[in-house]
């Protein structure tokens, strides 16, 4: 078999985007969509409460959002089993909302409460919940993939047929950590689906300034590794791309190296306003938002606008209710409450 690969050209200043393969979106039903619809969009939203309350002096430290990207974590995940495992960045508050944590359990961590998936004491860059196999963010670029691997090396020893999924960004490409995961998980055969996420900005360097060969999936064929591209801007397409590689890893335990090319509409982190970008740019990839192109296609197979409605009102619910536990919640005691004291 061929792996599907969407070759692109993007070796000069002037061009500042990868074209997709495709702009359709995938042939799918209402049932299907709409439940990955209402994930994107509650991520969306908590995204945007969490800024407001950065932005509030109520979250701290580090803010990474992902706002633009949610397509790729949503449908990623989508093609998992509970059991499965996923491993992320310090960007990943949406694939742990996708994984099953709570709205709730998010914010309350990012609030620094004792409430949080990790007790408030790991913030934004670092959620972790071990009962939905959410092995965390990471804030070590690159650093967690070899951490990834060895969640599928356990999972072969283990002979539990769980599938790992890594997501990084395509700085981490360069990164001695990708390299090594990269090699063990070919070596080894290692049921693993490492995702780059190219948002095409490693903080704020563009492609072109960072990559002597943009293609990052063409790093697979130096390991013998199943490899493919394509855009992330349909849910759908990436929950049936992703699943094709999460199947091989669970009937062969094969590796995959998978490309997803997508757009974070704001800057790397809270306190970067993206001046390196233009505004032609952001609003050329904002005429391609996700959520928009999902709520489309639901009104194209048929679901109503006071469908819709409810379903928006219903997520304007869950993450109000979300920040009002965050903010009402107890702060953590201390940063190490495992030192005894005398």
């Amino acid at each position: 078999m061929v792996w599907r690969v969407a070759t692109a050209s993007m070796s000069t200043p002037d061009k500042k985007r990868i074209e997709p393969e495709d702009h359709s979106i995938a042939e799918t039903t209402a049932a299907e969509l709409a439940p990955l619809y209402r994930q994107m969009l509650a991520i969306r939203r908590m995204e945007e409460a969490s800024a407001k309350a950065y932005s509030q002096g109520k979250i701290g430290g580090f803010l990474h959002l992902i706002i633009g990207q949610e397509a790729v974590c949503v449908g990623a995940i989508a093609a998992l089993e509970e059991k499965d495992y996923v491993v992320a960045t310090y960007r990943e508050h949406g694939h742990a909302y996708a994984k099953g944590v709570s709205a709730r359990a998010i914010l309350a961590e990012l609030y620094g409460k004792k409430t949080g998936s990790v007790k408030g004491l790991g913030g934004s860059m670092h959620i972790f919940d071990k009962s939905k196999n959410f092995l965390g963010g990471y804030g070590i670029v690159g650093g967690h993939v070899p951490i990834a691997a060895g969640a599928a090396f356990a999972s072969k020893y283990r002979g539990d047929g769980a599938a790992t999924l890594c997501f990084f960004g395509e700085g981490a490409s360069t990164i001695g950590g990708f390299a090594e995961g990269l090699a063990l998980a070919a070596l080894w055969k290692l049921p693993v689906v490492l995702i780059c996420e190219n948002n095409q900005y490693s903080m704020g360097t563009p492609l072109y300034r960072s990559l002597a060969v943009e293609d990052v999936s063409m790093r697979a064929l130096a390991h013998g590794m199943a490899r493919d591209r394509f855009d992330g801007d349909d849910v759908i397409k990436v929950k049936r791309r992703i699943g094709e590689a999460v199947e091989r890893a669970r009937t062969t335990g094969e590796p995959t190296l998978v490309e997803v090319v997508t757009y974070r509409f704001r800057g790397h982190s809270m306190s970067d306003p993206g001046l390196y970008r233009t505004k032609d740019e952001v609003e050329e990839w904002k005429r391609r938002d996700p959520l928009n192109r999902s709520r489309a296609k639901l009104t194209e197979l048929g679901m109503s606008e006071q469908e819709l409605a409810a379903l928006e009102d219903d997520v304007r619910a869950e993450i109000e209710d979300a920040v009002k536990f965050a903010e009402e919640s107890p702060a953590a005691d201390e940063y190490f409450p495992y030192v005894v004291k005398e």
